[in-house]
């Protein structure tokens, strides 16, 4: 796939351009006054617990969802006009694939949905076999296929029109270990190539991987965006995290008069030194609490969005 271009026309603009972007549905503000840039090349992370916003979010750049007010330019034009269409793909979670048909057979028939014909549909077929490595697959029934090769499929799906920006809605769901690194791999060579991806998941590891900058979304808004790094910076700034266990229920109580928060059955504070744990350790002897375990280490991506959200990536 050849790199996105960058000199005159419409390949000069932005993949992707949101300004203000709201939404309501009823008394619903699904969206509130949503702006983001995404460049070439980038993996652009959208994170949130169930219920955020980002399906709406999506669904807006996808031009299936009119927002209210503020606009949404995918390569200089209007999210759903065909033009727009034309630079977008969409991968949804779901399968969208013809179980009776082969694999080629299916690739067929979705760029020719994308107004591809002759040559260039099946060389199009024939790359995408390749990036999902099932050239060998090519004439077996989709409907035969292991779960990883179906969501491969799928991806390729979704691209054969080779698009600037590609949508990827939780496109490692139900997949084992073995395809999901294959899936890695795949989105890591659209980057090189040039394309960009915007991508959600609910795996937090996937999102320190894959994506260069991200963006939390919290009740319909944008709560936190930048590098991985920018994001802890920006929330911990130089402190440490402090993860504790302790026996019996009276802990709760201690971990909130201490500026703390449970996480589950632990409890989180942050620290700016060492003698901040000592003292914490101090505090925990004189309220006579039993300490299970007690753990010291830099905040992650995950303690950037506990401590934004209070709910955990799949809460």
């Amino acid at each position: 796939m050849a790199a996105a271009a960058t000199d005159g026309g419409i390949s000069s603009q932005l993949p992707l351009r949101m300004e203000c972007i709201s939404k309501c549905f009823g008394k619903l503000k699904a969206l509130d006054d949503i702006s983001l840039e995404v460049s070439a090349g980038e993996c652009f992370g959208l994170l949130g617990p169930n219920g955020a916003g980002k399906s709406t979010l999506m669904r807006v750049i996808a031009g299936r969802v009119r927002p209210g007010s503020g606009s949404a330019m995918i390569a200089g034009d209007s999210a759903g006009s065909s033009r727009a269409r034309r630079s977008l793909g969409w991968i949804p979670q779901e399968l969208a694939l013809y179980g009776a048909l082969t694999c080629r057979e299916n690739l067929l028939a979705f760029g020719r949905y994308q107004g591809l014909r002759g040559s260039p549909l099946q060389q199009a077929a024939d790359w995408c076999l390749e990036w999902a490595g099932l050239t060998d697959r090519g004439t077996d029934r989709v409907r035969n296929l292991s779960g990883g090769m179906k969501r491969r499929l799928n991806m390729a799906a979704g691209l054969i029109h080779r698009p600037r920006l590609v949508l990827m809605d939780e496109p490692t769901t139900g997949v084992d270990p073995q395809s999901r690194n294959r899936i890695f791999e795949m989105i890591e060579q659209l980057r090189r190539d040039g394309t960009s991806v915007v991508y959600t998941t609910h795996y937090m590891e996937e999102a320190e991987r894959l994506c260069d900058r991200i963006a939390i979304v919290d009740h319909g808004r944008i709560i936190a965006l930048g590098t991985k790094d920018e994001l802890v910076a920006q929330v911990f700034e130089a402190r440490s995290e402090v993860v504790a266990r302790f026996a019996g229920p009276a802990a709760a109580e201690f971990v909130a008069a201490h500026a703390g928060r449970m996480a589950g059955d632990a409890a989180q504070f942050t620290v700016a030194g060492p003698s901040d744990v000592s003292a914490l350790l101090e505090a925990v002897s004189a309220a006579g609490l039993t300490l299970i375990d007690l753990s010291v280490h830099r905040p992650n991506l995950e303690s950037v969005f506990l401590h934004l959200t209070g709910r955990g990536l799949r809460d």
